[in-house]
């Protein structure tokens, strides 16, 4: 069951989503569209909830527990910036608005970008690993755990996997070819 709830968030997430930009764009009705948006925490709360009911009544902890605590996490530290990047492309692309802002090619202001993205893998990691110690101290040091930690496992390496992306960016900057205009990361940029 507790798979099938994953699913199903992640599928409203996506309508919840289109529903938002369909409001704020084809209807014109930005502040319906935004509150559309806004129910998407919603889903968590109620994955978690349930997650934690269902340990509750006695299940044994398994790869879908971890996986609800996974995708929990993920969704609070990547959702907002995938919202934010699909909103700017679906404005540009079927509405006049501007193009979406590229990421930097070369030098400290890759580097940048490179550690800002893994800001947000890292956060999300830290909120998985968060969630997934909080459902281990739940069942208690009697239950079945190894699953969850497990998945503890994955989300360190997630983390380090990051870390060593935006390190190689930093010590091994791509540099532009003779001739180019680098790029500066722009100031509004999240």
């Amino acid at each position: 069951m507790i798979a099938l709830l994953v699913v199903a968030c992640e599928v409203a997430f996506w309508v919840l989503l289109a529903a938002g930009l369909a409001l704020r764009y084809v209807a014109r009705k930005p502040r319906i569209g935004a509150a559309v948006l806004l129910c998407e925490p919603v889903l968590e709360v109620v994955l978690l909830v349930v997650t934690a009911v269902d340990l509750k009544n006695g299940a044994e902890p398994d790869w879908k527990h971890g996986l609800a605590a996974v995708y929990i996490g993920f969704t609070v530290g990547l959702g907002h910036h995938t919202i934010k990047k699909v909103d700017a492309w679906v404005a540009h692309r079927w509405f006049g608005g501007p193009p979406p802002v590229k990421p930097p090619t070369y030098g400290t202001a890759r580097a940048i970008h490179e550690w800002r993205t893994a800001a947000r893998w890292i956060l999300a990691s830290v909120i998985a690993l968060g969630l997934l110690q909080a459902a281990i101290w739940y069942v208690g040091p009697d239950g079945a755990v190894g699953s969850l930690r497990s998945w503890q496992q994955k989300m360190g390496l997630v983390i380090g996997i990051n870390l060593i992306i935006a390190g190689s960016y930093t010590l091994f900057p791509k540099k532009a070819p003779e001739g180019a205009v680098t790029e500066r990361e722009p100031a509004d940029r999240p």
